[in-house]
């Protein structure tokens, strides 16, 4: 995956900026959620908002996605298109993955949002996957190693009786969407690359309420459960610096 790269004073300022942005554009987006809101609604929302803010989307065109947003419901894990015909309805999981493009650099984050009121076991899971990202979070001080933070995700997530998705992981970022290295969500403490300031991580536990196995759809992009059941996803872009790990993508709404 090649080199990982240390940013500068002035590219951290850009990433900042880009950060800011998908936090914003994601708040919105998790005020629009509602039953009877489709996905595609959403997209269109979150394409309007990127221009807005004068940036540009992420993942629009990348590999060819062909949508601004991943939009993955209730067993889809990740990956989602977004579509016309799917419409939320009460009790769903909506995960909204998003980024954004700004002055060269991008900011990618995540969030499962409930549509209205949900299942005691889908909020336990919710609930779980954002404490499991803020444990792996807390994990990304200098001098710790990847292992660490993947090991403070994965044993978060088995302790409450779920399973952590290892096809795929999170990543480094900056100039280019996915750079080095891989982040992924399991691990053995103090293994892996030692972690630097000026590293700049999205790191993304995605947590099944069965089995990690998944698989993808005919669309080639759509990731779902191999079982059918319920997965959530969680993300931050997060600098790595002296004093702690600074999440660039903090929510700043409620």
């Amino acid at each position: 995956m090649g080199q990982v790269e240390i940013k500068s004073r002035d590219e951290i300022a850009l990433m900042r900026e880009a950060g800011r942005i998908v936090s914003e554009i994601l708040d919105e987006l998790e005020k629009a959620v509602a039953p009877g809101v489709t996905t595609w609604d959403l997209d269109a929302l979150s394409e309007k908002l990127i221009y807005q803010k004068g940036a540009r989307p992420a993942f629009k065109g990348y590999h060819g996605f062909p949508a601004c947003l991943c939009a993955s419901v209730n067993d889809e894990v990740v990956h989602g298109i977004p579509s016309k015909r799917r419409k939320l309805r009460e009790g769903d999981l909506m995960k909204l993955d998003f980024g954004v493009v700004y002055r060269g650099f991008f900011g990618d984050s995540a969030r499962t949002v409930p549509v209205g009121k949900v299942s005691a076991e889908a909020q336990s899971l919710v609930d779980a996957t954002r404490q499991a990202l803020h444990k792996g979070i807390q994990a990304m001080v200098a001098g710790n190693r990847l292992g660490d933070i993947g090991h403070a995700v994965q044993s978060h997530v088995e302790a409450r009786g779920f399973s952590v998705v290892r096809l795929f992981s999170g990543h480094g970022i900056g100039r280019r969407l996915h750079e080095a290295p891989d982040v992924p969500n399991y691990g053995q403490p103090g293994s892996g690359m030692k972690l630097r300031p000026g590293m700049v991580l999205a790191v993304e536990p995605m947590v099944n309420q069965g089995t990690d196995e998944v698989m993808v759809l005919e669309d080639q992009w759509t990731a779902v459960t191999r079982d059918s059941k319920l997965s959530a996803h969680f993300e931050h872009t997060v600098l790595i610096t002296e004093g702690g790990p600074e999440i660039l993508t903090r929510q700043r709404a409620g």
